[in-house]
């Protein structure tokens, strides 16, 4: 028994993808998968034990019906437009209809090569397949909209990146994985008479909400604009760093995808580069509400066959506005504000100097910020000093919160149940990653990998079993170097 799929609907469009077949790996493991995102699918525990299973999530099938597929797209690169790219180690087997009725594309990624591989030999290694089946998961269980990962296979081939690695292959499910870089691609080719359908596809089976407008596809864009804003300002909320936001990695359906040197904040710090091969910081953690922003203006540039030129710049404008809504909002929620004033932004701006100044882990602030006192006389937590080398700064600010507190006047075990139901103690740290995969690598064991997900399926909750997941992170973590290397 395995996965049963349905003919992928993007195979309607005709022009976008290409029928591939699947490297087979020798000797398929299945060693852990999501049961949460495989109960919201309808497939039970049970299949995943199932050698018809591991063969067909490895890629090693004797036969695949319906056949995968693998489209084609473009984008640009750290800021350089790179005409062909494509889904060169992923390809899609098909599309699963959930008990709920929504429709998942079901996808494998390091399966082999495709006609988009260009020079790659379209796998992945167990490395970076780990860390994407962990974050995946995780964001979603942050409540942060994502591509889902299913389950890892394994086998004992070997992938040659700097070094000989373990190959895996990552099941991925998500309404769509449609890219910026897909409009893109028929827009710089001067095919121009596949963008409407392109679009029309988008709206039929993602945005319905958009065919009633006056112009449908400049509602899409629209759309996509609002969903990209509101996804930037929960990265930044949360201290998500992607670290390779080309348009290629860009969801039209504003989800984050494409896990590869992604990171969360530890100590606070405004220029952190998450991606050790972005050497000129192009996508740090501040900069990243502007290369959204730039993004979306080559996206508008493709629609540009759709839609007023005009429109299209009165649209990306308005981002500004929708993220910094969004990301005020968000920050409101995470000090514990239930009521808008006029100088919360300031409020903010002014904390992140103080976390700045001292390196403050930014996860742990928010934390244990729900245990400060309201009262003008009352001591700063210990918990939250012990984050600071030098508190004064931070004492000064705490006495404008507190005002803003008392004004909220609510009761402090409320606000602290509130706050904590938005600011986690367990993140996906890279350290903790490190330790798993090694554990993964170096002695099969993928216990860590299990507990990791466990903890982090539930980010927002105390327990004592992961108390060591919520320290703050050892020395050696700051040596730890990722990259786009997978």
């Amino acid at each position: 028994m395995s996965l049963a799929l349905h003919l992928p609907r993007l195979q309607r469009l005709g022009f976008l993808c290409e029928t591939v077949r699947p490297e087979a790996l020798s000797r398929p493991e299945l060693p852990v998968f999501s049961s949460e995102l495989a109960a919201e699918l309808g497939i039970p525990d049970s299949v995943f034990v199932q050698a018809d299973t591991v063969a067909q999530l490895s890629g090693s099938a004797a036969r695949y019906d319906p056949a995968p597929i693998a489209t084609v797209y473009s984008g640009h690169q750290f800021g350089v437009y790179v005409p062909q790219l494509g889904d060169g180690r992923a390809m899609l087997l098909g599309d699963l209809a959930a008990p709920d009725g929504s429709r998942w594309e079901i996808q494998l990624k390091g399966s082999g090569k495709t006609p988009f591989s260009r020079f790659a030999d379209g796998r992945a290694v167990l490395r970076s397949t780990i860390r994407e089946y962990l974050a995946s998961e995780a964001m979603h269980a942050l409540g942060i909209p994502t591509t889902r990962a299913l389950a890892i296979t394994v086998s004992p081939d070997p992938v040659y990146r700097e070094q000989p690695e373990t190959a895996a292959v990552l099941t991925r499910a998500a309404p769509s994985f449609l890219r910026f870089g897909h409009f893109e691609y028929f827009y710089h080719r001067r095919q121009h008479q596949h963008l409407a359908p392109l679009a029309d596809y988008l709206i039929a089976e993602h945005y319905p909400e958009c065919r009633t407008a006056e112009n449908p596809h400049l509602a899409l864009f629209e759309t996509v604009t609002r969903r990209t804003a509101a996804l930037i300002a929960q990265w930044q909320a949360v201290g998500f760093c992607h670290g390779v936001m080309n348009t290629d990695n860009m969801s039209l359906l504003g989800l984050t995808i494409d896990y590869g040197p992604y990171g969360f904040l530890d100590g606070f710090n405004r220029h952190h580069v998450c991606n050790h091969s972005d050497a000129g910081g192009r996508y740090a953690y501040k900069e990243q509400p502007y290369v959204a922003q730039w993004n979306l203006l080559k996206l508008g540039s493709a629609f540009l066959p759709l839609a007023a030129e005009a429109e299209l710049i009165a649209v990306i404008e308005s981002f500004v506005g929708h993220y910094q809504t969004g990301y005020l909002n968000a920050m409101r929620q995470k000090l514990g504000l239930s009521h808008s004033q006029p100088d919360d932004a300031e409020l903010v701006h002014d904390l992140l100097d103080v976390l700045q100044q001292a390196e403050a882990d930014y996860t742990l602030f928010f934390r244990r910020l729900a245990e400060m006192p309201a009262e003008h006389q009352a001591p700063l937590p210990d918990s939250l000093l012990r984050l600071f080398p030098h508190a004064e700064r931070l004492i000064h600010w705490s006495g404008r919160y507190k005002r803003r507190l008392r004004q909220e006047n609510l009761p402090p075990a409320e606000r602290k149940r509130q706050m904590d139901a938005v600011n986690p103690l367990y993140v996906p740290r890279n350290y903790l990653l490190e330790q798993a995969i090694a554990q993964a690598r170096d002695h099969g064991d993928f216990d860590g990998v299990r507990r990791l997900k466990a903890c982090w399926q539930d980010p927002f909750t105390e327990r004592t079993e992961y108390a060591d997941l919520a320290d703050t992170p050892p020395d050696w973590a700051a040596d730890i170097c990722i990259s786009c290397s997978s």
